[in-house]
């Protein structure tokens, strides 16, 4: 049994020593990397900003006259349509009150003509001086003071079903109406404009951002170069994306520019007008906008992947003549379709990694393979 635990002892011993000189003589290969050199590519400079999203109309609805209220017609939350009936505030006293008007008005207007025939009868009885002219005069002004009161009573019914009205609240646009405030039984008006919901319409949204200083010089200078008159700054189309949107499929319009900076924070507003026939987009959301500065342009471009970033700027790792990796800082400028535009930092001949990056450190030497 000894001599078995020597001989197992010996071949282990000697098996590491022979890896041990295996290792010495296959030192590890150096870390592989996959490298492109830039591409150039038609792309369209943009200017990109954060921007968040307004509703095109934001109306509270409130009760106008007081009275219990009596129900709402409506899901919170929910698409109403213009006319729609929302709420019912005590209707029957302000009913009354126009039975009440409409009757003062079909008496006045009874007093009137007779007032008026019995005028007329005493006018034609002076005609034939059967009767003295202060009768005249006086059947005059009686008729003239009924025909007031007619026209007095009818302001009156016209005002009741207007006060009327106010208890059926009616919705004034298509839109998404909010949650009920006030629910059935309550007290509303009672002095005060009750705000019952708020209904917003967001068929059409608001998009407002800020750009800087320098943007809206650069916006500007192209903006003279293409001779833009700014009684057409409708005309400029503008792209909206959510955080979670690839690309920017919303379309719009640019439709306001505030007209000076905002020399405290160096910023000048600016508001384009989203399409949003599916609801998709919401109030409050923030969103990235572009609009393009000019036609797409040939441009150095490299896989966005490759472009890293640090607390100076953004940089790529490059591999040299001896298959060095180097690290290059550069300025970047749009992204599209997966793809970075260089401005500054590359030039076509430069192999960059776009793949591996995690083997990668400045100053060692890789394997590469270039993508086809």
């Amino acid at each position: 049994m000894k001599m078995n635990i020597s001989k197992t002892a010996s071949l282990i011993l000697i098996t590491a020593l022979s890896a041990g000189c295996d290792s010495k003589k296959s030192p590890p290969l150096p870390p592989s990397v996959v490298v492109e050199t830039p591409v150039t590519a038609p792309i369209t400079p943009y200017l990109i900003e954060t921007g968040n999203l307004v509703a095109i109309q934001s109306i509270d609805l409130v009760a106008r006259v007081s009275g219990t209220l009596d129900s709402y017609n409506f899901t919170d939350g929910s698409i109403v349509k213009k006319g729609d009936l929302l709420f019912v505030i005590q209707p029957q006293p302000y009913a009354d009150q126009v039975i009440e008007a409409q009757a003062t008005l079909d008496s006045d207007t009874a007093e009137y003509a007779y007032d008026k025939i019995e005028y007329e009868r005493q006018l034609k009885m002076y005609k034939q001086h059967a009767t003295p002219l202060a009768e005249v005069q006086k059947w005059s002004s009686t008729t003239d003071q009924a025909a007031a009161a007619v026209e007095g009573a009818k302001a009156n019914l016209e005002n009741a079903k207007t006060t009327y009205s106010y208890t059926h609240v009616l919705a004034p646009m298509e839109g998404r109406i909010g949650r009920h405030l006030v629910d059935p039984g309550n007290l509303v008006g009672n002095g005060e404009a009750t705000k019952l919901a708020t209904l917003d319409q967001i068929d059409i949204m608001y998009v407002y951002f800020n750009i800087n200083e320098l943007d809206l010089l650069k916006l500007r200078e192209v903006a003279h170069k293409a001779n833009f008159d700014p009684a057409h700054i409708t005309e400029i189309p503008i792209e909206v994306a959510l955080q979670n949107e690839t690309g920017f499929p919303h379309k719009g319009i640019l439709d306001f520019s505030a007209t000076q900076l905002d020399a405290s924070k160096g910023t000048i507003q600016m508001r384009g007008i989203i399409d949003n026939q599916d609801y998709r987009l919401l109030p409050g959301l923030f969103v990235q906008a572009r609009i393009a500065l000019s036609k797409p342009t040939p441009q150095l471009t490299v896989p966005s992947v490759a472009i890293m970033a640090d607390q100076i700027g953004s940089y790529v790792f490059t591999v040299d003549q001896n298959n060095k990796v180097q690290q290059a800082r550069v300025t970047t400028g749009s992204t599209e379709n997966g793809m970075t535009v260089i401005l500054k930092g590359l030039n076509a001949n430069d192999r960059v990694i776009v793949s591996g990056i995690q083997n990668a450190s400045p100053g060692i030497t890789v394997t590469l393979t270039e993508n086809t």
